[in-house]
Order: C-alpha cells, then sequence, then structure tokens
C-alpha cells in the first residue's frame, strides 16, 4: 500500500524532490496588486484592497458582511465574543480538531466541552452533542446551563475538517432546540458547500482562515462572515473600537487591534480571483487519489449532500502501526505526510475539561493520514 501511495504521489508532483503537503501558488494578479498597494503607501489596515477583500467574500459566500481580520484565530475569538459568549460560559465542540479552535474559546474567558466526531465528515456529530446534552445540561431561563454546577452552555462550534462540511441541518436542529447560537470554524472550508450554501454561513456567525497553508492565501489572515449588523459591530471591535473622527482619538470601548493589513488584502484579492481554478483542480486531484488508492487504503471522500473543497486529502489505515509505517516510510521517501491532530483531551491545557464518549474520535486519530494536496501549475494546465 504504501509503494503504492508514495507512486501515485509522485506520479502528480514528480519524480525527484520533496513533495510538501500543501504549498501556495502564485501566478496570477498577486505581484501586480501588491505593486499597487505599495505604490499607494496603503499598506497598513486602511486601503481599497481590505474593501474589495471583504466585498469579494460576502459575495462569494453569501453572507451579509465579511470582515478581514489578521488570522483565523483572531476571527473565532470575535465570532464567539459577538455571539456572545463570555467568561466563564461554556462551549461545546469537537476533540478532533486543530488547536486553535480551542485556543479561541479559552481567549474569549470561555471553557471547551468536547464531544464525539461523526466517521463520514470528521467533524462534530449532532447526535454526540445531543446526548451530551441531555445527560449533563438543563434548561433555565437564560439558556442552557450545566446540571452540576450552573455553568451556562452558550455556544456550539463545529471545525468542517479538511473541508468537508458537518451535518449543518442536524446540529441547527440541536442548537435551535437548546438555545445555542451556532458558530462554524470555517478555517479549512473555503469553497465547500452544504446543500449548495457555502460553509460558514448556517450558523449565526462563520470564520476563515487565508495562513499560508490554506486553499487561498494572504500569507497571514482571517475573515469574520456574519449578518450586516453584526458585520458593523466587529468592524469597531476589530478597529480598537475606534469612533469616526477626522482627527481625534476616540475609543468608546475596548477593542481590538485584529486589523488585515491592505497588503495582504491585496494579496488575498487576486487569490479569490483564481478559486474557482483552485477548486476545480483539488477536487480533480481528490478524484484521481479515489480511481489510483481505493483498492489499497480507504480515501477520505465529500459527505453526502455536500461540495467539499478537499483542502488536505486523507486515507485512513488500518490501526495505528499501520499509520505509524506510512508516515515513516512516505516522508523518508521525500513525500511529506502528516497524522490527523492529535485529540485536544490529550494536550495538557485541556485534559480537565469535559467530555463526552470520543469513541470515533480515538478511532480515527489513530488512523488518519494526510497525503499531498497543493494545487500546482500544471493542474491548472
Amino acid at each position: 500500500m504504501i509503494d503504492t501511495l508514495i507512486k501515485t504521489v509522485r506520479a502528480e508532483y514528480g519524480a525527484d524532490g520533496f513533495v510538501p503537503l500543501h504549498a501556495p501558488l502564485f501566478g496570477g494578479n498577486e505581484a501586480t496588486y501588491v505593486a499597487d498597494t505599495v505604490a499607494s503607501t496603503f499598506v497598513s489596515s486602511v486601503g481599497a484592497f481590505v474593501d474589495r477583500f471583504e466585498g469579494d467574500m460576502a459575495a462569494l459566500t453569501g453572507a451579509g458582511r465579511a470582515v478581514a481580520v489578521v488570522n483565523g484565530t483572531a476571527a473565532l475569538h470575535m465570532a464567539l465574543m459577538l455571539g456572545g459568549v463570555l467568561p466563564g460560559d461554556l462551549v461545546i465542540t469537537q476533540a478532533l480538531t486543530f488547536v486553535a479552535t480551542c485556543n479561541a474559546i479559552t481567549q474569549a474567558g470561555a471553557v471547551p466541552v468536547f464531544c464525539d466526531v461523526d466517521r463520514a465528515t470528521l467533524g462534530l456529530s449532532p447526535e454526540a452533542v445531543a446526548d451530551w446534552l441531555e445527560a449533563n445540561a438543563e434548561r433555565g431561563p437564560d439558556g442552557p446551563v450545566r446540571r452540576s454546577d450552573g455553568a451556562r452552555i452558550a455556544a456550539c462550534l463545529p471545525m468542517h475538517s479538511f473541508g468537508h462540511p458537518v451535518r449543518l441541518t442536524a446540529l441547527m436542529a440541536v442548537c435551535e432546540g437548546w438555545g445555542l447560537v451556532l458558530i462554524e470554524d470555517a478555517a479549512e472550508s473555503l469553497g465547500s458547500t452544504y446543500r449548495g450554501g457555502h460553509t460558514g454561513t448556517f450558523g449565526r456567525l462563520g470564520t476563515q482562515s487565508f495562513n499560508g497553508n490554506k486553499i487561498l492565501t494572504t500569507g497571514g489572515g482571517g475573515m469574520i462572515l456574519c449578518d450586516a449588523a453584526l458585520g458593523l459591530r466587529a468592524k469597531h471591535l476589530t478597529t480598537t473600537a475606534k469612533r469616526p473622527h477626522a482627527w481625534e482619538f476616540l475609543h468608546d470601548e475596548m477593542g481590538y487591534n485584529y486589523r488585515m493589513p491592505n497588503l495582504n488584502a491585496a494579496l488575498g484579492v487576486a487569490q479569490l480571483e483564481r478559486l474557482p481554478a483552485f477548486l476545480g483542480a483539488k477536487r480533480a486531484l481528490a478524484a484521481r487519489y479515489v480511481a489510483a488508492l481505493t483498492d489499497v487504503v480507504e480515501v477520505v471522500v465529500e459527505p453526502a449532500e455536500c461540495a467539499s473543497n478537499y483542502w488536505l486529502n486523507a486515507v485512513v489505515c488500518d490501526d495505528r502501526a499501520a499509520r505509524d509505517a506510512v508516515l515513516t516510510e512516505t516522508n523518508a521517501a521525500g513525500v511529506m505526510t502528516r497524522p490527523i491532530w492529535a485529540l485536544m483531551t490529550r494536550l495538557p491545557m485541556y485534559q480537565a475539561c469535559a467530555a463526552g464518549p470520543l469513541e470515533v474520535s480515538h478511532w480515527l486519530e489513530d488512523r488518519v493520514v494526510n497525503i499531498p494536496s497543493g494545487v500546482t501549475a500544471g493542474m491548472l494546465a
């Protein structure tokens, strides 16, 4: 199986040299737009490209407003605050996620509660959330609280793993039934849709990331997706809560310097112009992986009723020993592979957090390996 995997990757990316897991691809208007920004001297947080990037992203996703920020974690932190999460609140999320999801919860002063994921989506299971709530929560006048200590349960934060949407309809029903705010971590799922709607637009708020390894990059950056009213507030808070004035420095509350520089936004606008081609190339790559590898290993495919961006392709090994063998031999051969994240419950800062049964999460942790998924110029030809 491992030889077939290495040969398949080499057939896509070349017979020689190191193959990274993911790398940005430039070659459109990136250099032109960045040069235009430098010439304008508006290289910081005010500039035409910030406005354009926000408008283009709102149009693409169908969100009422898109607000650009410095990174995806900042976007999550602000989304939690805008969603009404307060210090001491509980936020239900998945244990199988990138650490930024939980770090943002902690930065908001809240505490994560971990529930299991679905086998097919790799994301938060609506049934697991419902089961934990039934076993541990009761409805209070200000929303659900944990029965054991009265801690308010404020929000539910699923993450669309590797670009594959969670079962949003069922999860929305659970949140509505219990009075929870749904906030989507769509950092990995730009371009992914669920029943025709873009991820990040089903909850009250959604967030995106444009890190260097994402399908679209601004070098570093993120975006908050929400309605127009929340968007105004998001823009105010992320711009140090500064009131508009011709010259005075007037700040009406404690704000955050989370603004995306115009230089980064210029890169994002150019990358967004190429997103349809990137998505087509990544979905075609995923289809070729399925065709070449299915006979020797399970390949993760998009869930039903979804169109995934296939940000990172993944295979599911037989057990942890098989996973470790794949990781060892592929990396030794110059083909970069990585395991799925260690469960958040294994990390020292989150070990004491409440958690429901995590059987599927542990099963996937032992078996899932990401394989090279970057778009190359040859794939776009």
